[in-house]
Formats: C-alpha cells, sequence, structure tokens
C-alpha cells in the first residue's frame, strides 16, 4: 500500500521534481549558498549568474528555490522585493532573443528516415545496429508528427500505445504538463501511406519485444535495452548525430522542438487553423502554439510588394 511520502512524491512531475532538484543543487553546490536562504543571498547568486544564464533559465531557478522553501516550511524568499527588483533589473540589462530549435522540414523528414531505410537495409549481420535504426525511426516519425516534446517521448509507455495497422494509433499519459489535476491524456496519430509512424512503431515493438515500460530506451553495445527511458536530455544529441549522419546541415542546431516545430509549420502551411493545431498538438493557450509557429513571410516582403504594386496600379 502507498505511503503518504509516495503519494506527496507522485504530486509532482519527474521532470520538474528532477529540474527543481538540479537547480538547487547548482545553488548549494556550485555556487556554495546555504538553505534556507535569505532574501539577500539568492539576490547575490542571481547577480552572478545574470551575464551567463537565460533569463527562463533564472526564474527556474527561483521557482525551484521558492518550492524548497515552501515544503520545508520555511518562508518563501524568492517573493522578497529585492529578489524581485534585482530580477527585473537583469532583464533589462540583459535581455535576448529566444533562442528556438530550427524546424526540421517536411523533406528533411524524408532524407533522415530514407538514410535510416539505407541503413537498416545494411544491418542483416548487425542485431545491435538494427535495434538502434529501428528505434530512431519511430522516434523521429512519432515526434515529428505527433507533436511530441522530448519529454513526451522519454515518458511515452508501451502499456498506454494502441497501435491499429492501417488506421491509427492512441498514446496516453497519466499526467502531462500543466495538468494539475491528474486528469491524463490521449493523443492520436494517423497511419499513413509513407513516412508512417504506426508502423515505424510497430516494428520497433515487434523487434525489440517489449510489452511494457517505456518505449525510447538507450541501446549498450552489447544490445541490451535499459530498463529506464531515455533521458530527455539525451534525445537532442541523438537527434543531431542521426540528423548530422543523414546529411542535414547545421545539425547542430536542431533538438527535441525541432520535431515539434516543424509539424507545427508543417501544419499551418498546409490550411490547419491555429485552433486545431492547439487541440492537435495539446496546446492550451495561444501564445504557446504561437511560439512554434513560423510566418510564411516571416519579413512581410510578400504583403508590402502586393501594397506596391496595387499602389503603382492606382497611380498611372
Amino acid at each position: 500500500m502507498p505511503t503518504l511520502d509516495q503519494y506527496i512524491h507522485a504530486a509532482t512531475r519527474d521532470n520538474t521534481r528532477q529540474s527543481y532538484q538540479s537547480a538547487v543543487r547548482h545553488f548549494e553546490v556550485e555556487w556554495g549558498g546555504f538553505l534556507p536562504a535569505t532574501a539577500d543571498s539568492i539576490s547575490r547568486y542571481l547577480a552572478s549568474y545574470a551575464e551567463t544564464l537565460a533569463i527562463n533559465t533564472l526564474r527556474q531557478r527561483l521557482a525551484a528555490l521558492a518550492q524548497w522553501h515552501i515544503d520545508q516550511g520555511f518562508p518563501d524568499p524568492t517573493k522578497s522585493p529585492i529578489v524581485r527588483k534585482v530580477f527585473r533589473g537583469i532583464q533589462q540589462l540583459h535581455s535576448a532573443p529566444e533562442r528556438r530549435a530550427k524546424p526540421l522540414q517536411l523533406d528533411q523528414l524524408e532524407q533522415v528516415t530514407t538514410w535510416l531505410d539505407a541503413a537498416l537495409a545494411g544491418t542483416v549481420d548487425d542485431p545491435i545496429a538494427q535495434l538502434r535504426c529501428t528505434r530512431d525511426k519511430a522516434l523521429v516519425l512519432l515526434g515529428f508528427w505527433r507533436g511530441f516534446r522530448g519529454d513526451e517521448l522519454a515518458r511515452l509507455e508501451v502499456q498506454y500505445v494502441t497501435a491499429l495497422p492501417n488506421e491509427g494509433m492512441t498514446c496516453y499519459f497519466p499526467q502531462t504538463k500543466g495538468d494539475r489535476q491528474f486528469k491524463g491524456r490521449t493523443f492520436k496519430a494517423p497511419a499513413l501511406s509513407r513516412l508512417c509512424p504506426v508502423t515505424a512503431y510497430q516494428k520497433w515493438i515487434a523487434l525489440s519485444g517489449l510489452e511494457s515500460g517505456p518505449v525510447f530506451r538507450s541501446i549498450n553495445r552489447w544490445g541490451k535495452l535499459s530498463e529506464d527511458g531515455l533521458n530527455p536530455a539525451s534525445i537532442i544529441p541523438l537527434l543531431r548525430s542521426l540528423f548530422d549522419r543523414a546529411g542535414i546541415l547545421d545539425a547542430h542546431q536542431y533538438s527535441a522542438h525541432s520535431l515539434r516545430r516543424g509539424f507545427a509549420n508543417w501544419a499551418t502551411s498546409n490550411g490547419w487553423d491555429l485552433k486545431t493545431l492547439m487541440e492537435y498538438v495539446g496546446w492550451k493557450n495561444i501564445q504557446s502554439a504561437m511560439r512554434y509557429v513560423d510566418s510564411a513571410d516571416p519579413f512581410g516582403k510578400t504583403r508590402i510588394e502586393r501594397t506596391l504594386s496595387q499602389a503603382g496600379l492606382l497611380s498611372s
């Protein structure tokens, strides 16, 4: 029977818990801070990393420190006027445009899967390479067509996936980002005539023999699958290495978000309205969706040139 501590532990997503633990460890070990902290020490901590850490990273560090104090029953020093003033000052003096992963285009997705298919054809006598290629193809295709984040691909579990050949598949998550009520959510992906995520997933499950637990796992040099899912942070180098070997230029500019952004841009350029896209991917607000969608005319050139042409006709 679960204990009280287990219920408390389950109330926070693993990703959030791990990132908060890392942030608190950074404050204590790398910077040399003491807990419980004072408003002054947290202000000095922020100032120490104002020029080297992104604003969002500093914001996450504050959230972690705030949660630690709340959990331990101490007053939250991050809400003090001095901490807030320092943070606003950092925002003012060190503002920078948000760095975004490069979206993977559909032709690049095809280039990657074509390379993987060719690699698979040469793995008849190399079962370990066959495992890796089959896993990577399923990960890339499902990540793209479902618009999954890296942590969602890492958390997806076999027992929560139902795949129907030539129809589609459903992927259930007991908890998703922003799911404060722990209702869980089911995502669906279609079976496609080409670049099919369903077929790729079924081939991976059949080859790996997995019946439960994480879908995507690391594979060691002897071909043994890990009991745990891929670490979300490891998906970025995995994809960059894969893209580089497939001949994608500037592979270092891509990340797990490239699959999500790639799908969002493909969908909007093919007539999906924003509401449909938000429902499909699972975005709750427009701001979240717009961060992933690039304008087809980013500099407004087409719109302005059209207006200039019309003005020229009227004046002539």
